[in-house]
């Protein structure tokens, strides 16, 4: 098993969580699994597992994508 782990200083980071959390339950295809937790205001962890280093790094380009398109879509609203 192959685990990456990352740890971030974001505003809004309650709100990134839940918009990404939802992905949590969609990963079906049992060689990944992520999830995203807020440790503390403003400090975001993302832990990913996975079977083998291939799908590790298909996993954390979606979970890294989808965070970052949360944080631009904040910026952008303006919440």
């Amino acid at each position: 098993m192959h685990t990456a782990y990352f740890r971030f200083e974001i505003p809004y980071a309650s709100i990134i969580n839940d918009a990404v959390s939802p992905e949590e339950a969609d990963e079906n295809s049992g060689r990944s699994h992520g999830m995203c937790r807020v440790k503390s205001d403003g400090i975001l962890e993302l832990s990913v597992q996975a079977s083998d280093l291939p799908a590790l790094r298909a996993a954390l380009n979606s979970w890294l994508r989808l965070i970052q398109v949360a944080s631009e879509m904040i910026d952008r609203t303006q919440i």
